[in-house]
């Protein structure tokens, strides 16, 4: 029993001593002053409690790109305190608190993390201060802007920058809008426009109002919704604009299709920066505004090497070539469509959607992991080591407990008095 003991005397000691550790943590106070907040494993818990906002750089001392991302956030750190709903900028070694890194999956330094109300959100933006500020500052805008001039709108627009889409609803009320700019807030810019001029209607290419206007400045792509504006169709129109007519495929890409239901019509390129290449997605720009059920992205071999090669491509392959991809491990490859050629590239392009949504096609898998599995991986890696812990704990605690059996039944039962006597009486 005394074994049992102990272990129980050892988990009630730990109990309180997190307990204590807690209490001295949430006791702690922190400034806004503009500058980087130095965390560690002790406090990291009571300064995402403390702010509604905490943009955190989970770095390492021996990281080249954290020296160099070091002072960027020095300087960003200022403009964001100053905001009227301010952004803390915080910095905690997870090499060494390796703690709070295991809990938020850190598997590469540095990793950008905005906390929201305590719950963390992946940053994969720009990195300079001046451009870190501008991305940063949309999550803690206003659901949505009112607009009531012209220069407002260029204004506003100008401020969002190119990361993010826009929409600007023209002549439309702000509760029409609101509950899909609450629910994608994270993904886009959102605006009504109440005053503006006609030079505002021929620049941004509508003729009547009320109107939704998405604009993709990193993508130089424009699109108008007339309608009919209930919930079903403007989720439709503001889900689809989320992302660009034709995507270019890298890791932070793949990332955003976690959410996307269509199908993706994926263009193979040898090299997405050559003149041919350029020509091509204009050709499948015009060929997704035509198929909106439908994502286009395209990826080059020379670019991401590592995910092309999945779909059974290689420098041998006839570029460019077509697959339709379930954005998880499953693709189709269109009979008589293996290629789409330099010639008529357009009338290829018409072929191959017209063999796929005909069904003459080749269902095949993916050679690796699928990108979602390698986003999971870690997670899924994590979950092992978790039951594998908790069952070594359950096992050591049985056995602890079949110690303490084994040695109470190998223990001699006390004779009593009178049994000791007689047994006294006999040897003599």
């Amino acid at each position: 029993m005394r074994i049992r003991s102990v272990a129980v005397q050892l988990v009630i000691f730990s109990i309180i001593s997190f307990s204590l550790l807690s209490i001295f943590a949430e006791e702690q106070q922190f400034d806004i002053d503009g500058k980087v907040i130095d965390l560690d494993d002790s406090n990291f818990d009571s300064a995402i409690s403390t702010f509604d906002y905490v943009f955190v750089d989970f770095y390492a001392p021996w990281c080249g790109h954290c020296k160099r991302l070091s002072p960027e956030l020095d300087a960003a750190a200022a403009a964001l305190a100053g905001l009227e709903k301010p952004i803390v900028i915080a910095k905690i070694d997870a090499d060494k608190y390796r703690r709070v890194g295991d809990k938020y999956e850190i598997d590469g330094f540095p990793t950008l993390k905005l906390f929201m109300h305590g719950v963390p959100v992946d940053y994969n933006g720009p990195r300079k201060a001046d451009l870190l500020v501008r991305f940063l500052k949309k999550f803690v805008a206003p659901d949505v802007s009112i607009l009531d001039s012209d220069t407002a709108i260029s204004n506003f627009v100008e401020e969002a920058g190119s990361h993010f889409p826009i929409y600007v609803g023209f002549g439309m009320d702000e509760s029409v809008i609101s509950k899909f700019a609450i629910k994608y807030k994270k993904q886009a810019w959102f605006s009504v426009a109440k005053d503006f001029s006609d030079s505002v209607m021929e620049s941004y290419d509508f003729d009547k109002v009320p109107a939704l206007v998405s604009l993709h400045p990193a993508y130089d792509e424009k699109n108008i919704f007339y309608g009919p504006f209930d919930d079903q169709f403007m989720e439709e129109f503001i889900k689809q604009n989320v992302l660009p007519l034709c995507l270019p495929i890298n890791s932070d890409a793949l990332k955003l299709l976690r959410d996307e239901d269509r199908k993706i019509v994926l263009t193979f390129v040898e090299d997405e920066n050559d003149d041919k290449t350029k020509q091509l997605v204009k050709l499948l720009k015009a060929a997704a505004s035509a198929n909106r059920d439908y994502l286009f992205a395209y990826a080059g071999l020379q670019q991401f090497p590592d995910f092309v090669e999945t779909f059974e491509i290689s420098k041998k392959t006839k570029f460019p070539k077509m697959v339709v991809w379930d954005g998880n491990e499953e693709y189709f490859n269109v009979i008589d469509s293996e290629s789409i050629g330099d010639d008529d590239q357009g009338s290829a392009i018409t072929h191959f959607l017209e063999g796929y949504k005909e069904g003459r096609t080749i269902s095949k898998k993916i050679s690796g992991p699928s990108f979602m599995q390698f986003l999971n991986s870690m997670i899924g890696l994590k979950l092992v080591f978790l039951i594998v812990f908790l069952v070594a704990v359950m096992m050591i605690i049985q056995t602890l407990g079949k110690e303490d059996e084994d040695n109470a039944s190998a223990q001699p039962l006390r004779p009593d008095s009178s049994e000791a006597q007689r047994s006294g009486d006999k040897e003599d």
